[in-house]
């Protein structure tokens, strides 16, 4: 495969404006060091902001050689560094990138000391940042599929390369020619906004890192480099590392549902709402929008409305709706917005029997008191009034067989948000508000939002409509969080005033 081009122009602009770095990720490499120095673009490779090598404790000479070749070929901007003990691949290329970030460079690009990946295409890499929006660069095999063949990839690799990839974009929904190669550059802003300290310290590390930039919809940007296999050895055990890089996809999909917390996979974008609307019609939002019988006669509270999504839906079809939270819901029109702490006795501020119906989604077990908070909750209903009230059901059936291993995997979201001051069943939620004077009318079961979250297409679908159906037939043990309604029961105190009324003399 011939070199291309490069844009010399925008090459020149990067490199006078921007600090680019070259980190030389190595591991027992004498052989190769000083070769892949000498490969670095004699045009380029003086204006580099540094090159650095990281040697993860090889027993070789390979920091002596690379010291050696540099020498010789007066690489000034030269620096190699040794681990101890040994940190694995992940675990040297984060020592790598938190030397990129501590050194204040705008990119560095990694570099594999055993010259698997071609050093003359360091100028291509260089030149995509010339576009700001591009905050990684790979380096593809795969851009030119068959090239990796004529280029010696044993074909077993080539069709895992091609099988895993496939299921992997899938999975993240992304288009990557190619998940597996180790010829990568990053933007250190963006690095910066990532816990890829989180992430695995072997060789799935790469694909980690990859989803925390596809979360952040960072943009990726994959140039065509051709494939050589050597005389290096390969430390990769195959089938471990497909099978690593399969369970990370999947632990970052189980995250977004909220069935799995992941550290590494915890990013929170200033474009993420802290409580996002679900549109699809298995779920709670849809459900409670667009099958409630809402009439132009209701008048509406929403408690812990949130960023009032749900409370904008539901304004046009009924009297009035008052949308309140500790934050004021930022609406501008339609529905009235409170500022209110919830965890204080918010009856006398919103009215005493001022409402004809009451919704509380996820709220209950978010306040320190439930039962304090459900008495309050009937104080505002008019009798016979309506209470929405939903919230995540801990006995669905992965949190039994989770508890059955003796796992609690608390997160930021889901059954086991760390913010939830109690945790329900059905049951013990329905006896929550009988306790406090309401008669449960319906249970209904949603199961986890595969549709909003993941994907509304193919296996997915398949998978939202199954567990959708399931959570009805069995909301006990299917649903991921349910609704109950609940209708207010005339109190005793009213009973006994229509009593007094009723008295009449002899």
């Amino acid at each position: 495969m011939k070199t291309p081009p490069v844009n010399q122009q925008k090459l020149a602009q990067v490199l006078k404006t921007k600090k680019v770095a070259v980190f030389i990720i190595s591991y027992e490499a004498e052989k190769h060091i000083a070769q892949v120095l000498k490969r670095i673009p004699q045009k380029i490779v003086h204006q580099l902001a540094e090159i650095y090598l990281v040697d993860d404790s090889s027993k070789d000479k390979t920091v002596e050689k690379a010291l050696e070749a540099a020498k010789k070929l007066h690489l000034k901007n030269f620096k190699a560094m040794k681990n101890s003990p040994n940190q694995g691949y992940g675990g040297n290329q984060k020592i790598g990138y938190t030397y990129a970030i501590e050194q204040g460079f705008d990119y560095v690009i990694m570099l594999h000391g055993d010259g698997q990946y071609p050093p003359e295409f360091i100028p291509h890499i260089i030149e995509a940042f010339h576009d700001p929006q591009v905050k990684a660069v790979f380096g593809s095999r795969m851009l030119n599929k068959y090239q990796a063949l004529k280029g010696g990839m044993p074909l077993y690799k080539w069709i895992g390369n091609q099988a895993l990839t496939f299921i992997e974009n899938k999975i993240m929904r992304s288009h990557l020619s190619e998940f597996h190669s180790g010829y990568r550059a990053y933007s250190v802003k963006a690095l910066k906004t990532l816990p890829f300290l989180k992430n695995s310290n072997v060789f799935h590390f790469d694909t980690d890192i990859i989803i925390q930039f596809l979360a952040n919809n960072y943009k990726i940007k994959e140039i065509p480099i051709p494939t050589h296999y050597g005389d290096e050895i390969c430390r990769v055990d195959g089938l471990k590392y497909a099978k690593d890089c399969l369970i990370s996809n999947m632990q970052f999909r189980l995250h977004k549902i909220g069935l799995w917390y992941q550290p590494n996979f915890d990013i929170i974008t200033p474009k993420k709402r802290v409580y996002r609307f679900k549109k699809n019609p298995n779920t709670l939002h849809y459900h409670l929008i667009n099958k409630i019988p809402w009439t132009r006669k209701d008048q509406v509270v929403d408690l812990g409305a949130s960023d009032g999504s749900v409370s904008k839906h539901i304004a046009s079809k009924v009297k009035e709706i008052t949308a309140v939270d500790i934050k004021k819901p930022p609406l501008r029109s339609c529905v009235k917005t409170i500022k209110l702490d919830l965890n204080q006795n918010f009856t006398s501020r919103l009215g005493r029997k001022a409402y004809n119906k009451v919704i509380a989604l996820d709220l209950i077990e978010h306040l320190n008191d439930p039962e304090q908070a459900v008495e309050h909750i009937n104080h505002l209903l008019q009798n016979n009034g309506l209470l929405y009230a939903s919230t995540a059901n801990i006995a669905y059936f992965v949190m039994r067989l989770t508890h059955l291993l003796c796992w609690f995997n608390y997160g930021k979201k889901g059954i086991l948000d760390m913010t939830h001051k109690r945790l329900f069943t059905i049951n013990s939620f329905k006896k929550l508000l009988t306790d406090a004077g309401f008669k449960i009318q319906e249970v209904i079961g949603f199961g986890p939002p595969i549709a909003d979250e993941i994907s509304n297409r193919g296996i997915f679908r398949l998978l939202d409509r199954v567990s959708a159906w399931l959570a009805k037939t069995w909301p006990s043990m299917f649903s991921f969080n349910f609704l109950v309604i609940a209708q207010k029961q005339t109190t005793f105190k009213d009973i006994y005033l229509r009593s007094r009324k009723s008295r009449k003399s002899s």
